[in-house]
């Protein structure tokens, strides 16, 4: 048995959905996403408590949902912190530099990963051709619309043939080849 091991994973799991969550938040509000969405009220319901207080201390700004990003930033780091208190027994001192490193480093890979699996997402039910009422489908779209439509303009007409989600996910995968993410 190891028990060790299993409450790491538990913590890991259910620290990763809750960041998840959060993060869906930003994009939501950052995508200008309909909020009446079943989906969309499910993240706000479920972010709510631990951001309500957060947006007293930390305002928006531009339409930015600055507080939800804190709170990311905050919950990577508290992750962190409990996952090395639990492996190695304590933190060690001096940590602080090399955690915000590590912190800001998992912060642009879960941005760029949450592109991605979005986009492709988005790809695979353009072939199912779904419900386009569907609240799984109309939240999809509307995360992923930002980002295609600029590359949906740079590219010629292709006769019906939507490239821009290659050009997004190619986009994607230089950027974490270029700054190193995992």
């Amino acid at each position: 048995m190891n028990p060790q091991g299993a409450a790491v994973f538990l913590i890991d799991f259910a620290f990763s959905v809750y960041i998840f969550i959060v993060l869906t938040r930003f994009v939501l509000q950052l995508a200008r996403a309909d909020f009446y969405n079943p989906i969309s009220q499910f993240v706000l319901r479920a972010t709510n408590p631990l951001l309500a207080p957060l947006r007293r201390i930390i305002p928006g700004y531009r339409g930015l949902d600055i507080a939800s990003l804190v709170l990311v930033v905050l919950l990577i780091i508290v992750k962190a912190l409990m996952l090395m208190t639990l492996q190695t027994g304590g933190i060690p001192p001096g940590i602080g530099p090399a955690l915000l490193v590590y912190t800001l480093r998992e912060l642009a890979t879960l941005l760029l990963n949450y592109i991605f699996w979005a986009v492709l997402i988005r790809v695979i039910l353009s072939w199912v051709a779904p419900d386009p009422s569907n609240p799984v489908v109309r939240v999809v779209i509307q995360i992923t619309e930002p980002i295609m439509a600029p590359c949906r303009r740079l590219l010629p007409a292709m006769g019906g043939l939507d490239l821009s989600p290659l050009i997004v996910l190619l986009g994607v995968q230089v950027l974490k080849i270029l700054f190193q993410l995992h």
